[in-house]
């Protein structure tokens, strides 16, 4: 029986894996808003799949933008400000992305500047709320205990 000529498989190997590493992208997103988290959480979560979380910054714009847009706070949805009306539009596209039987799973992780005031997070809530996203999670960070 002849023997199986396996001398060009690594070529192949490397080649599916190069074209792998070049049509994956890794999903970034630039903050454009100041966001310092509060400190001293007391419950901590991981996150098992990022994949289905979806982010919303809020927070006074960052240096660069300050000039032109103040020194409110405003709501970033990826690269975009926008408004609070605009987050039902985001939720829907988000979904829209995701595969159907993970669409049941996906959270909106909301990080917020520590000292934002409630009124702009209760309108995102309520946009959240009307876009049937009702799988809310607060970014934190914590300090570790010092011995």
């Amino acid at each position: 029986m002849p023997e199986l000529n396996t001398s060009s498989l690594p070529d192949l190997i490397f080649t599916v894996l190069f074209f792998f590493m070049m049509v994956t992208s890794m999903r970034e997103v630039t903050v454009m808003v100041d966001i310092k988290t509060p400190k001293g959480s007391t419950e901590i979560e991981k996150l098992e799949r990022k994949s289905l979380v979806s982010h919303i910054y809020i927070g006074s714009p960052s240096k660069s933008y300050r000039a032109t847009l103040g020194a409110t706070p405003r709501i970033q949805l990826n690269e975009v400000f926008a408004e609070p009306e605009a987050i039902r539009e985001f939720v829907i596209a988000e979904r829209a992305s995701m595969f159907e039987k993970d669409k049941p799973l996906m959270k909106m992780s909301l990080k917020i500047d520590q000292n934002v005031k409630m009124g702009i997070i209760t309108d995102v809530k309520q946009e959240l709320r009307k876009a049937s996203a009702l799988n809310i999670v607060y970014s934190a960070g914590f300090e570790k205990a010092k011995d």
